[in-house]
């Protein structure tokens, strides 16, 4: 009888089905009466997120309760932008690998008329060569035939835009990583020949991280087309009023900014300090100064304001979206 009893314990565990996965619907944090007040007031012209929503140290923040990652990235989107202020979101599985139009409309089905998507375009169109790095593969190191191919661009990721997120939702992010691209001149040239070529209709931003790109010859190449540039905060770039004032930002259709990460740090370093991202571990208000000033600049100039922000910038995206609010209606 003792080995049967000890059999069928064993059989137990054995054959114990596995943790039922979460069906609970992703909920909703209930907001304080000041954030809701907040929402009301800022203006509908400003629109702040998040570089994206997937992170379950924002429990009690964002969402009502703690979930997975990939349950959040799959479902969370709609009650993410259930939060009053949490207007915008970047999309950036879209720069690893094209993501095809009816993924990207599950994204606006879930989420406000009025809330906006960053979406970065697929980073084969802005590497001039490939880094040398292991997830690149045989094309490690090499030149990128892709490179401002409007061609490729159309198809694999204008198209797909214009398509799931549609025209007037937000904006298509061409971000160019710190890399070789020749002169200012010759950049700007051919920069402008390949927003020339692509399909009118959708916002397009370009991004820099080589701040002697950032010239008077770069802002009117994209004003020439109706494109903006992202203003970045980040350790690598000028003062965003400063890039405002080199590429006379102003003519774009939209302000767009990424507050991306503080001074002196780096993406790794800043990560290991802040997680779970849950709150301000290193306020940065001369940044949040820098950022609310374009957005006073974008509200008395009649032109939709849009930042994102990083968790990386000050810890917790959301906290900085609160006091970036503030500010911004305080006037400060």
């Amino acid at each position: 009888m003792a080995r049967h009893k000890d059999r069928d314990q064993l059989a137990l565990f054995a054959f114990a089905p596995e943790p039922a996965p979460d069906r609970k619907a992703v909920g909703a944090a209930q907001q304080s009466e000041e954030v809701e007040a907040f929402g009301r007031a800022l203006p509908r012209e400003i629109h702040l997120g998040g570089s994206t929503w997937s992170f379950p140290g924002w429990a009690g923040l964002v969402y009502d309760r703690t979930y997975t990652p990939s349950k959040l990235a799959r479902e969370g989107l709609a009650a993410y932008a259930r939060h009053p202020l949490l207007r915008a979101v970047g999309v950036d599985r879209t720069h690893y690998s094209p993501v095809e139009a009816v993924e990207l409309a599950e994204y606006r089905a879930v989420v406000p008329e009025d809330f906006l998507f960053l979406v970065k375009a697929h980073e084969a169109c802005t590497l001039a060569r490939f880094p040398d790095h292991a997830r690149y593969g045989a094309q490690r190191g090499q030149e990128n035939p892709l490179f401002l191919d409007p061609r490729y661009a159309t198809d694999q990721v204008v198209a797909p835009f214009a398509e799931g997120i549609g025209i007037g939702s937000g904006a298509l992010l061409f971000q160019f990583a710190p890399q070789s691209l020749g002169s200012p001149a010759a950049f700007a040239e051919r920069l402008h020949a390949f927003l020339a070529a692509l399909p009118l209709g959708p916002v397009y931003a370009v991004e820099l991280r080589n701040r002697e790109l950032i010239t008077a010859e770069y802002g009117d190449a994209l004003a020439a087309v109706g494109a903006c540039h992202c203003h970045n905060v980040h350790p690598r770039m000028p003062d965003v009023r400063t890039q405002a004032r080199l590429a006379r930002t102003e003519r774009g259709a939209m302000t767009i900014v990424r507050w991306l990460l503080g001074p002196g740090m780096t993406y790794e370093e800043a990560g290991r300090r802040y997680a779970p991202f849950n709150r301000l571990a290193a306020p940065d208000p001369a940044g949040r100064a820098a950022v609310a000033e374009l957005a006073r600049g974008a509200l008395a100039g009649e032109r939709p304001f849009l930042c994102t922000i990083n968790n990386n910038a000050e810890g917790c995206a959301p906290l900085s979206v609160i006091d970036l609010a503030q500010m911004i209606m305080a006037g400060e």
